[in-house]
């Protein structure tokens, strides 16, 4: 077996049919790409945990199970709880709506499943009434946060649901505001991340995180994601020095 398919093999458990066949029409392809991931995946400024976790909220916004699954192995794998998990795919609901945290079920079902626990398939209900189902299937762990932004949700109120959402809870604020960078990227709507990158900001994120999450995103929308995250994205020090 190949390098890039034992990489994967790794990763997955099983090599992915899509892996399978870059490599049966074009292994070097496949030597090319699985190296670029394998860079971008690398802790940098932000971690390997944090990256993958990021994807799968990512793809929850977008309505993109198949990548989201395939991450949320990662993020387990890599240390993240389920009750951190669920914060992210919250970003997805505040990106989408409900439409995006039931996407966003089929990964917390899978994430529990990795952890020893199997739950039933339950969708056809709003993000409030299944955060609640969400939140009985993580009984034992820390639930406080999840709890009180399920009362927020309830209440229906959409600024402080957005608020809510955004506030630190298991996970930070500032990791959040990435997640909500990333929703828009990966649809290829860099104005509409410009607000997002800038709240990042001014809640610690540096430029080298923002960077890392225009990475992530190549990976799971192509280079034309870069394209839309490195306009509002401001020159290196390095680059600056050598102007």
């Amino acid at each position: 077996m190949s390098e890039a398919l034992e990489y994967f093999k790794k990763v997955y458990d099983t090599v992915p049919g899509w892996v399978q066949k870059m490599h049966d029409y074009s292994p070097e392809v496949l030597d090319t790409y699985t190296g670029i991931r394998g860079e971008i995946m690398q802790d940098g400024a932000l971690s390997r945990k944090e990256k993958d976790v990021l994807i799968a909220g990512m793809n929850a916004a977008r309505l993109y199970p198949r990548s989201m699954v395939y991450h949320t192995k990662g993020a387990v794998d890599f240390g993240s709880s389920v009750p951190e998990i669920v914060e992210y795919f919250l970003t997805a609901f505040l990106y989408k709506g409900d439409r995006a945290f039931e996407t966003a079920l089929e990964a917390i079902r899978y994430a529990l499943e990795l952890n020893g626990k199997t739950v039933p398939e339950t969708d056809g209900m709003s993000t409030a009434r299944l955060l609640r189902v969400v939140i009985g299937w993580l009984e034992g762990q820390d639930t406080s946060y999840l709890e009180e932004a399920a009362a927020v949700i309830e209440a229906g109120d959409w600024q402080a649901i957005e608020e809510k959402v955004l506030a630190d809870g298991l996970v930070p604020a500032r990791l959040k505001l990435l997640n909500m960078v990333g929703n828009h990227i990966v649809e290829l709507d860099g104005n509409g991340a410009v607000q997002w990158m800038e709240r990042a900001r001014q809640a610690g994120a540096t430029e080298a995180e923002l960077a890392d999450v225009g990475y992530i995103c190549i990976l799971t929308a192509g280079i034309p994601a870069w394209f839309e995250l490195s306009d509002s994205l401001k020159a290196s020090a390095e680059t600056k020095s050598e102007g």
